[in-house]
């Protein structure tokens, strides 16, 4: 059994002073189980987001047919609730759909069920709602359709979203909003005339700093999701049982380094970057929820205050990780270039946040809005050093400020890039196990 995948991932990274090993230890033993326990709580675990928005790019039908993965079978005249309230009670004229919803919901469909106290609670965090996300294209909160969610009744894993439609997505991410001239092709595009990735990692190596970076937190945020889709994969269907587990093929089609022609490992490299980019965010913004008046509110005073307590443990540990990405390499020099290249790469990444209304599949689609926007909220955070400097320690933030729906995206998405860290560990022992 070919382990290499796996044991090539090693050493340094690039553009970056620090190594896997190190990315390792810290996030799989101190910090891990620390950001779990917080993403299990009441603040985190709540996200509100508008599902229906429409894809703002192309006409999108990929809903039609997506059995295993979105709710769209069900006609929402008939089925108003269908995807929206837990117990989907079906109209008279709608049970003849029954079947086909019943496996839409199981797999790939929004359960936002929400219980009478925890309503209650959330219309209050709207007072915390009042900024925007400069990286995002944020959903309206306030919008009908935007409702709250809940991601531990909704985990990311695989739902069968796979093929053409899911191919698009990623496509129009890479070839339309990476900086990437047209003639220059990405290793392993089907069809394309690849020579190997030479030419592609010849341009990548020649770009600057910063769009080299951008293309790298794109690749390390689809492996990231690949690796969940493969961790948490339905190995077994029926009435009777429902089991998901690691799918050790499903994870060597996708970074093997031999079935990817080398690209596996550059993959995963791209995945700790993402991690040390995120890592860092989390190590800046440490005062603006230090301030005395910043309460993680749910309505609940002795959890919110235990988890404020827990929430600062893991920023201060983030600010002790001994090798953080430097980013102040980042739209350096010419101060009008620099402002220009910072805009062009703010407008790429929110053009991207914006694919995401585009995803075919609902459960998917809230797991790509939700890390997009968390990704940005880092972007927003790195980019914002100095007035996250002037934060008075008690007061208002009137210079910077973060909404409810960014620090919830942001924690998860990070939540979502450390877990794929521990799940590469789980991944080797599994490959080793198999030899």
């Amino acid at each position: 059994m070919d382990v290499s995948c796996i044991l090539l991932v090693t050493g340094y990274l690039d553009d970056c002073t620090c190594d896997v090993e190190t990315i390792d230890a810290f996030n799989n033993y101190k910090l891990f189980p620390r950001l779990n326990e917080l993403l299990q709580s009441d603040y985190f675990r709540y996200y509100k987001v508008n599902l229906q928005k429409p894809c703002p790019f192309w006409e999108d039908n990929s809903h039609c047919g997506m059995r295993d993965c979105a709710v769209q079978p069900c006609p929402s005249d008939e089925v108003p609730d269908g995807i929206r309230a837990g117990s989907y009670k079906y109209s008279e004229e709608a049970n003849s759909l029954a079947e086909e919803c019943e496996e839409a919901k199981r797999l790939g469909a929004v359960d936002d069920s929400l219980s009478k106290e925890t309503r209650q609670a959330v219309l209050q965090w709207a007072q915390h709602d009042d900024s925007s996300d400069s990286f995002c294209e944020a959903d309206d909160i306030h919008s009908p359709d935007a409702e709250y969610v809940d991601l531990l009744l909704n985990p990311e894993r695989y739902t069968g979203y796979k093929g053409p439609d899911a191919w698009k997505i990623w496509n129009s991410i890479y070839e339309e909003n990476c900086f990437k001239p047209q003639n220059v092709k990405r290793p392993l595009a089907s069809g394309r005339g690849d020579d190997g990735g030479h030419t592609f990692y010849k341009w990548l190596k020649g770009v600057c700093v910063e769009k080299r970076a951008f293309y790298r937190l794109i690749s390390g945020l689809h492996a990231s999701i690949n690796i969940h889709l493969s961790a948490r994969y339905l190995l077994q269907d029926s009435w009777s049982e429902k089991k998901w587990g690691p799918n050790v093929t499903e994870f060597q089609q996708r970074f093997d380094e031999v079935l990817t022609s080398g690209e596996g490992p550059r993959r995963l490299k791209n995945l700790y970057f993402l991690y040390l980019i995120e890592l860092r965010a989390l190590s800046k913004v440490l005062p603006f929820f230090e301030r005395p008046g910043f309460q993680l509110y749910t309505g609940n005073e002795s959890q919110d205050a235990e988890m404020k307590h827990l929430l600062l443990e893991i920023l201060h540990l983030a600010k002790s990780f001994p090798l953080h990405f430097d980013e102040n390499s980042f739209f350096a020099g010419n101060k009008k270039e620099a402002a220009k290249l910072k805009e062009e790469f703010r407008l790429h990444f929110k053009n991207i946040s914006k694919i995401m209304d585009c995803v075919g599949c609902f459960k998917c689609r809230l797991w790509g809005k939700l890390q997009t926007q968390g990704l940005g909220t880092a972007l927003k955070i790195l980019f914002s050093e100095n007035l996250i400097e002037k934060i008075p320690e008690s007061g208002p933030s009137y210079g910077f400020q973060l909404s409810r729906q960014e620090i919830v995206a942001l924690f998860n998405a990070f939540g979502r890039v450390s877990t794929s860290v521990k799940e590469l560990e789980n991944f080797r022992k599994l490959l080793q196990n198999m030899r």
